[in-house]
C-alpha cells in the first residue's frame, strides 16, 4: 500500500487530481475502478474522487503498476527536393545549436487527425550530415504563423525546454484585432481552461477556485488602428497557455481577425485567414549570449495592413548577441 498524509500545500485540493499528481502513469481508468471498488480509503473509509482533502488526512492507495510504454511512431514526411527547398527557405537564423523558422500560416508542427504535412514530420531535412535530427522545443497554432525554434542537439534541446517552461523568454506576438480595447495598454489576468468538443480543444474563462483553471496574463498594446474597426496590437504572453492570446483578445471584446474558433470576423478585403504572427524572440542562447529572433510577416497580414493604411514593416533581423 501507498500511505500519503496531507500536507498544508496540498489542503482543499480533490481527491482525484491529488492522486494523479502523486502517481506516475495513473490513468483516469484505473482511478475510477479502485474508487468504485473501495479500494482506496481515506482516513479508513471508501474515498470519492471529488472529496477535498485536509491537511493531515490519511490516504491509503494500493500499488499501481505503471502502465507499458509504448514508443509514439513519428508520421515522417516524404522530403521531395521541392519540399526541402520550402523547409529550408523558412529558415531565419541557425547555428550549431538552434534553428529558427518562420512558419507560414496554415502548417501544422505536429501531425494529427488528418494531417499528414506537418514541421515536426520534416526535420530530416534540417539534419547535417553525422547530426542529430533537431527537436521541437515549443509549439505554434497551426494558422499562426512566425518563430518556431528548433533544437539542433539533445542538450540544447533540454536546456531551451527549461527555459520556455521558467518563462524566461520575451514573446512578442502581432495580431490584428476587429475591434479597438477601451483601453489601449494593458493587462489581462484572466484564468484559462481547457475544454474538450469531440476531436478538439479550446480554452475557455474559468472561476480561479475552479481545480482545472491555469492561470494566464497577457500584456498588450495598440500599435495602429483604423477608427474604432480594427486595430493592430502588440502581445506579450507571460504564461503559455492553449490557445491563450485568442482567448485573451475575445475577453477584451476585440478576437482576432479571422480567428472563426474565437469570435474573429471574415471582412470583405482581407484574406481568410488568421491574423496572428510570433513576431519577436529573445531568450538566453543555450551556448551563452542573447538569441534575438525576428520574422517578417506573412503575405495576407502584410496585405490587410496596407488595405488599412497602417505602416508595414520591411524586413526584419534575427542575430546572436555575445
Amino acid at each position: 500500500m501507498n500511505d500519503f498524509t496531507i500536507s498544508a500545500e496540498a489542503a482543499e485540493m480533490r481527491l482525484d487530481r491529488f492522486l494523479r499528481r502523486e502517481i506516475p502513469g495513473l490513468t483516469q481508468g484505473v482511478l475510477q475502478k479502485l474508487l468504485r471498488n473501495g479500494k482506496i480509503k481515506l482516513n479508513g473509509t471508501k474515498a470519492e474522487a471529488n472529496a477535498r482533502l485536509a491537511e493531515g488526512d490519511l490516504l491509503r492507495v494500493p500499488e499501481i503498476a505503471p502502465p507499458p510504454v509504448v514508443p509514439k511512431e513519428r508520421h515522417v514526411v516524404k522530403m521531395d527536393p521541392a519540399r526541402i527547398k520550402e523547409l529550408q527557405a523558412m529558415i531565419i537564423y541557425q547555428d550549431d545549436s538552434v534553428i529558427a523558422l518562420n512558419k507560414p500560416p496554415g502548417l501544422a508542427v505536429q501531425g494529427g487527425n488528418g494531417i499528414n504535412v506537418h514541421v515536426d514530420g520534416m526535420l530530416d531535412a534540417l539534419r547535417v550530415e553525422e547530426g542529430e535530427r533537431p527537436k521541437l522545443v515549443h509549439r505554434l497554432d497551426r494558422d499562426t504563423s512566425g518563430i518556431l525554434l528548433l533544437a539542433r542537439t539533445t542538450q540544447a534541446a533540454r536546456k531551451l525546454s527549461v527555459l520556455f517552461r521558467s518563462r524566461n523568454i520575451e514573446k512578442v506576438y502581432w495580431a490584428l484585432l476587429t475591434a479597438v480595447p477601451d483601453v489601449v495598454q494593458g493587462r489581462v489576468d484572466l484564468p484559462l481552461k481547457r475544454v474538450e468538443f469531440g476531436n478538439t480543444s479550446r480554452s475557455e474563462p474559468a472561476n480561479r477556485k475552479d481545480p482545472d483553471a491555469q492561470t494566464a496574463v497577457t500584456e498588450y498594446r495598440v500599435l495602429d488602428s483604423a477608427g474604432k474597426k480594427f486595430c493592430l496590437a502588440e502581445l506579450r504572453p507571460q504564461t503559455g497557455r492553449m490557445h491563450q492570446l485568442r482567448a485573451h483578445t475575445l475577453a477584451l471584446g476585440t478576437p482576432i481577425l479571422g480567428d472563426a474558433a474565437y469570435g474573429g470576423i471574415f471582412a470583405e478585403g482581407f484574406a481568410d485567414q488568421l491574423h496572428l504572427h510570433a513576431r519577436r524572440l529573445v531568450l538566453p542562447h543555450p551556448d551563452g549570449g542573447t538569441l534575438v529572433l525576428e520574422a517578417e510577416l506573412p503575405q495576407h497580414m502584410r496585405d490587410s495592413l496596407k488595405y488599412l493604411g497602417f505602416s508595414v514593416p520591411e524586413g526584419a533581423k534575427s542575430l546572436r548577441r555575445m
